[in-house]
């Protein structure tokens, strides 16, 4: 088996200085997703940013309003294969196996790359993706 990666979706809720990437984003689902992640002990956690592609938790950044679901679809394309370039330099795309916490927008154009993947929140509208993270990080 391969390794476990964990790709976290951005949050438009932001603290408004420059910080590592971890910290940045205070969304509760965020910061549950977050928490859900730790819990998996993946190989690597990921954060899947519009405005800065892939990066890791520790990435220093700055705070932005750039969000992927206003975003058409060519960009979105062109910023998924950003995400998939960065991803194989590392990961095998086609062994290792992904657990994506990103809305659609984030993930669609990923998926076609990625031949093993899992979405735990898929289909659950944030209030029940909030009360299933919250259930899950609990649930020691």
């Amino acid at each position: 088996m391969g390794k476990l990666i964990v790709l976290i979706g951005c949050a438009k809720k932001k603290c408004l200085f420059k910080s590592v990437a971890e910290e940045i984003y205070i969304s509760p689902l965020f910061r549950l997703s977050l928490k859900y992640a730790r819990k998996l002990k993946p190989d690597a956690i990921f954060i899947l940013s519009a405005k800065y592609g892939l990066i890791t938790l520790r990435d220093e950044i700055k705070s932005y309003n750039i969000t992927l679901n206003k975003m058409p679809a060519v960009r979105r394309k062109a910023w998924s294969l950003k995400i998939i370039g960065q991803l194989a330099i590392d990961f095998d795309l086609q062994k290792d196996h992904f657990i994506i916490l990103a809305g659609t927008r984030y993930r669609e154009f990923l998926l076609p790359y990625i031949a093993s993947f899992e979405i735990p929140l898929h289909g659950l509208p944030i209030g029940k993706q909030i009360q299933f993270l919250k259930q899950e990080v609990e649930d020691d």
